[in-house]
């Protein structure tokens, strides 16, 4: 695993590079890098997976200085990004809210991006979005919600604390649920004007989804996929809302095979 620091307009970018072979760009979600490790690894068995924190995240290593306060910024930003890394076309994999992100970089650039994998891009590209209210939801519903197996290997990993901690567990939870319902990442959440831009989306397309999601349901992906020209959706069935935690082998496999093609 490499770091690689950029500089753009005072902000600091920090990206890890793993392994070798045909690049790919992987955006994360709001809960950073640092859980995504071991999916990245794999990954890097077969690509060079380059994947840039997101401005102003400090991924719970330090306070966040920088952020940009624009979903359109921050599409401009990994344009400029893409042009340091020297990516002039690249494949774009984007988990949870990166995944929407990645959407509104493939509408915007669509000549920057060849193939486009999404796990689990949950998002506001549509008003009446069919997810549960995360506000009511008690934190063991939400952690129920999550995981597949909510008390098993890839939750206890993912938290970082004992399951028999429940006390601690659930603040994570609360924090994590509280944040995503109020918006203040700090990186911001793409608007709901995706879904006049969705057309745009023409390359070669992958949705993968957790069959045993209890936080949106399976239905939202077989749409966003309808709604994508050149789309297929694949359902992970033994994995929850994390599909890339829960199964990354089988999320891996799914991604080689699609980018094989």
């Amino acid at each position: 695993m490499r770091k690689m620091k950029l500089w753009q307009d005072k902000i600091e970018t920090e990206v890890l590079i793993l392994g070798s072979g045909p690049p790919l760009v992987f955006l994360h979600g709001p809960w950073g890098l640092r859980s995504d490790l071991d999916f990245l690894n794999q990954l890097a068995g077969t690509f060079t997976v380059y994947a840039p924190k997101h401005p102003g995240t400090s991924d719970g290593d330090s306070e966040a200085v920088h952020q940009v306060d624009d979903w359109l910024d921050l599409v401009v930003y990994y344009g400029e990004l893409l042009d340091r890394l020297k990516l002039n076309t690249t494949v774009l994999v984007g988990h949870s809210f990166g995944g929407l992100l990645a959407c509104e970089i493939a509408a915007a650039m669509p000549e920057r991006v060849s193939r486009l994998a999404l796990i689990d891009p949950v998002g506001l590209w549509r008003d009446d979005l069919p997810v549960k209210n995360w506000m009511i939801m008690s934190n063991a519903d939400l952690r129920n919600a999550l995981f597949a197996a909510p008390t098993g290997e890839v939750a206890e990993k993912f938290f970082g604390l004992p399951t028999e901690n429940t006390a601690r567990i659930d603040a994570q939870v609360g924090f994590i649920w509280s944040q995503a319902c109020t918006g203040k990442f700090v990186w911001p959440i793409p608007d709901k004007g995706l879904k006049k831009r969705i057309h745009r989306i023409v390359m070669p397309t992958l949705i993968v989804w957790g069959q045993a999601d209890g936080v949106i349901a399976p239905a939202y992906a077989e749409e966003f996929g309808r709604r994508i020209v050149n789309s297929r959706v694949a359902m992970i069935e033994a994995a929850g809302h994390l599909p890339h935690l829960e199964q990354p082998h089988d999320v891996v496999r799914l991604v080689r095979e699609f980018l094989g093609d």
